[in-house]
């Protein structure tokens, strides 16, 4: 402790310390002058790399739109989802069968159609025409089955539709 109180004393240290702080304040501000310096040229930089705009500006204005198109993406994905999944009960298979039900009407007036969904449910429309009334009669499927009889051409037209992917015409004779 003697030691470090007679070096204290001692003025060639006073001095030498003076001169290091001084030397050390000097730095100090060249390396402030030199932080200006430096920050300022990056700002010139920056602005003539956007085109007179601050490119740090549009960056991060840029980001800002990438994560929204990442947002909006993820909705419209969600959506696609829910239509991709909303499609398996639309009408996607077709198959219709015209014939003549009466001997005195001609020109295949009558007909069966068969309107089903990915899974073969729906209904199967069976259309009447005679010279003196028309009736149209519906059943519905099930997985591909109906509970109800089904006549020849309504049979035809639901296996026409089971084995189609789009809409499919026959005429029976």
């Amino acid at each position: 402790m003697e030691n470090f109180a007679e070096l204290i004393e001692n003025q060639d240290f006073l001095k030498a310390m003076l001169i290091t702080n001084i030397v050390l304040i000097i730095l100090v501000f060249i390396n402030i002058a030199y932080m200006i310096y430096t920050n300022r040229k990056y700002i010139n930089f920056m602005r003539k790399m956007g085109n007179g705009n601050n490119l740090d500006e549009m960056l991060k204005k840029y980001l800002e739109d990438v994560r929204e198109i990442k947002k909006d993406n993820s909705e419209i994905k969600a959506y696609y989802t829910q239509l991709d999944n909303n499609i398996d009960s639309c009408v996607q298979k077709i198959g219709l069968v015209r014939y003549n039900a009466f001997k005195d009407v001609g020109s295949d007036l009558s007909f069966a159609i068969a309107l089903l969904d990915r899974n073969d449910n729906g209904v199967v429309l069976n259309g009447l025409y005679g010279s003196e009334s028309s009736n149209i009669f519906a059943k519905p499927v099930k997985n591909g089955v109906s509970k109800y009889q089904l006549s020849e051409e309504e049979k035809e037209a639901l296996e026409i539709a089971e084995q189609s992917k789009n809409f499919i015409a026959k005429h029976r004779k």
